[in-house]
């Protein structure tokens, strides 16, 4: 598993698509009061490198535990949205209109996807600075069906 730091050094991909305005204190801090949850660290550390935009080749999959219509073992992760309202971008504060259009269960911050998959926060009560709450993935028709499942159906 790599570090980190070297994720971080090497995780965004060339380009301006979805790169947001650089990330502010103010702006986290609104993002965290607006969505109601406390934001990951790393997570933070990724967008204060860049704000959203393309993920680079070595990152954009997402691992999964059984196959997907995209492949036997991921769904895709092109990019990794920012926080802001940078005009005709989606941001990681349009995670509350995302859920109630594509009929998501929430909480979960959506950091990726475009209808077809989405890979989200999962955001039960508890979170804390430093602690990055789990991940999941799922097709949009496996929302709002009973319980979501972590992971893409067929």
């Amino acid at each position: 598993m790599a570090r980190f730091e070297d994720v971080k050094a090497t995780f965004w991909g060339d380009g301006g698509y979805g790169v947001q305005l650089p990330v502010t204190e103010k702006a986290i801090t609104e993002a965290e009061r607006e969505l109601g949850v406390t934001l990951p660290s790393a997570l933070l550390d990724l967008l204060r490198v860049q704000n959203g935009g393309r993920v680079a080749a070595e990152w954009n999959a997402f691992a999964t535990s059984q196959p997907t219509s995209w492949s036997e073992d991921h769904i895709p992760f092109t990019d990794l949205m920012g926080i802001g309202r940078h005009e005709r971008m989606t941001s990681l504060l349009d995670t509350p209109y995302l859920i109630e259009e594509w009929e998501m269960p929430s909480p979960i911050v959506l950091l990726s996807g475009d209808g077809h998959h989405w890979i989200g926060l999962d955001g039960q009560p508890g979170w804390r600075r430093g602690e990055a709450p789990p991940a999941r993935s799922g097709p949009r028709a496996a929302y709002g069906r009973g319980p979501w499942h972590p992971h893409h159906a067929r």
